[in-house]
């Protein structure tokens, strides 16, 4: 039996196991978290097992083939609407599951030996049970999307940077990934695609009958960073004040949905541009914040980002960007900027923080944008007089900040500057080794090998 079948049958004996006679209610936190991981596992070894069955029944069920087809034998027209009526599943899944097994399958050759799987990396991880099928299939439709232009070496370096990356990674979190990968891969495809999206950019005014006004909008990174940037301001500043020591208990304003706050934030910003009598907007931590090497911008290849939005821009529409007000440059350690304030300030500056986005992009646990986290000190100012320094500073959502602090999580930085990296250290009752995990843009962007 091959290995992930043992595997499998192992995990599934720890799901037996780890649930005597059937009952959840009341686990302790390890038991649950001992069958919670277990299920992980046997679902992950699972999809590798599928796999390979799907790539074998689509082998066995060739048009070529005929009537002698297993498809038509068993009824069915092609290989996908039998894996998806076996499985029981969509055809368009069916047709996901084939395509990432013949992509991890050895392959026949016309002597009747096999050659190694097209994708071998995305293979390993995916019958060690690192990744399942759905991060596989996304692996794999982005290197054969990109592999022509950028090359079988590239390639292969990218797959195995990305099937190493991948594991604990959700299918958002991988998708951001997979978008500066190929944005990696296959520059000269930015500004084309680029081109489509800003194309069809449209905002959508309609009212309904009942006196609503329905705004349906489609922008391009370019239009979209600003916007999402300054809505989320508002909408953070807010959630703080709501937080602070000084808020009024207004329910109409405490139990609004985050939606309609982002609605009411617009309504800001535009009353804001008209003249209203509210001039000061707290645009709480926005700011577009336009990322692109030294060495692309002055060739003009490669491409940029955006904090906050994950599709990767073009070199020219970084250029353009960099001229409009409100977006600025990341110029991190100028001669005008202080970096490290010591004990001299409790809060850090404008600049400490845009150094520390350029370090964490974002939240470091939970790979949140920018707009939604704020930096904290590693040594407490009070309780540790931690210094308000880069090296003690961190960017964390407020979720992740109370659920570090409140869990006995650690934060270890190792480096220095906005090349060092970040660390997250759990507690023995997660981690009885408290092995560090990765945090941080080195956990959550792509970086080539």
């Amino acid at each position: 039996m091959p290995s992930h079948l043992d595997a499998l049958v192992a995990a599934a004996e720890a799901v037996r196991t780890a649930r005597p006679m059937g009952r959840i209610e009341g686990s302790s936190a390890a038991r649950l978290m001992a069958l919670a991981e277990a299920i992980g596992l046997a679902r992950r070894l699972l999809d590798a097992a599928a796999a390979d069955v799907a790539a074998e029944v689509a082998r066995q069920s060739r048009s070529e083939l005929g009537s002698t087809s297993l498809a038509r034998q068993q009824g069915f027209r092609n290989a996908q609407s039998l894996v998806a009526a076996t499985f029981g599943s969509t055809t368009g899944a069916a047709a996901r599951l084939i395509r990432v097994g013949e992509a991890v399958a050895p392959r026949a050759l016309l002597t009747g030996d096999f050659a190694p799987p097209k994708h071998p990396h995305v293979a390993q991880a995916l019958r060690a049970g690192s990744i399942g099928k759905d991060a596989a299939a996304a692996i794999v439709t982005l290197l054969d999307r990109v592999a022509v232009r950028a090359g079988a070496a590239r390639t292969e370096e990218a797959e195995q940077v990305l099937a190493a990356q991948a594991p604990g990674l959700t299918l958002d979190q991988l998708s951001r990934v997979l978008a500066r990968a190929e944005a990696h891969l296959d520059p000269d495809g930015v500004a084309p695609r680029e081109d489509e999206l800003r194309g069809s950019r449209a905002l959508h005014i309609r009212e309904e009958r009942d006196g609503t006004v329905v705004l349906t909008a489609r922008l391009d990174p370019e239009h979209a960073a600003p916007v999402k940037a300054a809505i989320e301001g508002i909408v953070s500043a807010e959630l703080a004040a709501q937080r602070g020591p000084d808020a009024v208990g207004d329910p109409d304003l405490v139990h609004r949905s985050i939606p309609m706050m982002q609605a009411d934030a617009l309504t800001t910003l535009c009353e804001h541009l008209l003249g209203c009598r509210q001039s000061d907007v707290p645009l709480q931590g926005a700011v577009v914040v336009v990322r692109v090497s030294l060495d692309d911008l002055q060739r003009q290849t490669g491409h940029a980002t955006i904090d906050g939005l994950t599709a990767p821009v073009s070199i020219a529409t970084a250029r353009r960007m960099a001229a409009d007000a409100g977006v600025i440059p990341c110029v991190l350690g100028a001669e005008s900027d202080v970096l490290d304030w010591g004990r001299r300030k409790r809060l850090f500056t404008r600049a400490q923080r845009l150094a520390l986005v350029e370090r964490d992009g974002g939240c470091v646990a939970c790979g949140a944008p920018p707009g939604h986290a704020k930096v904290h000190h590693l040594q407490w100012w009070s309780r540790d007089a931690g210094p308000t320094d880069l090296d003690n500073g961190v960017l964390l959502c407020t979720s992740c900040h109370h659920r570090i602090h409140d869990s006995g999580w650690e934060i270890r930085i190792e480096g220095t500057g906005v090349s060092a990296s970040v660390w997250l250290i759990p507690p023995p009752w997660v981690d009885a080794d408290r092995r560090p995990r990765l945090g941080g843009r080195q956990r959550y962007d792509y970086l080539a090998a």
